[in-house]
């Protein structure tokens, strides 16, 4: 294998989260994520002039997201048959917060979270078709169940089969990804908030709720950390 063929290889999360030196980044729905609070939006577009000088950073093509304090960035992989990360989102996730220390600027992973609107469907493919043109997204990887903004603004939606109609609960709820050390607090605060458990049979990555009026969401983590002796 060649050096840029290893750089492509796909990766699982627990991958990414068993590599030291990424202390700072969690894999969410939507990719490897970091939140780092730079205090400033002069600040954050120093960092972000910053990152555009890592040599291959536009080989990771990255997410930026500059608010008026802090900056978001996001690693994945977005082509016609993949979707998720590769090892070069590795080495390129070090090198921007090595570039973060420099400047003085700490990341707060508890800040990091991703979200997916998920509708019940009876007959897939004419629902899909509905969202596709109305929302302006496509495909994801031509999954033919999972749609994407291709402009990297909004949430994803996802078409979840229904064998039988449902007249008695509702057919859209929400996904939310969390990091793997956020989960249970999140889900413990929306249990006290007046939700309740109704499934945690896929714990620990991933815990069904509901709202006091019976509207669901779904709690999801994404991969933690693996233990692995290859830090390379």
């Amino acid at each position: 294998m060649t050096f840029v063929e290893s750089k492509s290889e796909r990766i699982r999360p627990e991958r990414f989260h068993g590599t030291a030196g990424v202390e700072d980044w969690r894999v969410v729905g939507e990719g490897a994520c970091a939140y780092f609070r730079t205090g400033s939006f002069a600040v954050g577009a120093r960092f972000v002039g910053a990152i555009s000088e890592i040599p291959g950073a536009g080989g990771g093509h990255p997410d930026v997201d500059v608010r008026q304090d802090a900056v978001i960035v996001r690693l994945i992989t977005i082509t016609d048959d993949y979707y998720g990360l590769t090892e070069r989102h590795v080495e390129l996730a070090r090198r921007i917060s090595a570039v973060a220390r420099t400047l003085g600027i700490s990341a707060d992973p508890s800040a990091v979270q991703t979200v997916q609107v998920t509708v019940d469907a009876l007959e897939g493919p004419k629902v899909v078709a509905f969202w596709r043109v109305l929302l302006g997204y496509q495909d994801r990887a031509h999954s033919g169940e999972d749609l994407i903004d291709p402009h990297r603004r909004g949430a994803p939606f996802y078409f979840q089969r229904m064998d039988a109609p449902r007249p008695q609960r509702n057919r859209v709820h929400i996904d939310v990804w969390v990091p793997y050390d956020q989960a249970e607090a999140r889900i413990a605060a929306a249990l006290a908030a007046g939700g309740r458990l109704v499934n945690d049979a896929d714990a620990p990555s991933n815990w069904v709720l509901a709202d006091p009026e019976d509207n669901e969401a779904c709690v999801g983590v994404a991969g933690s950390p693996a233990p692995t002796t290859d830090h390379a």
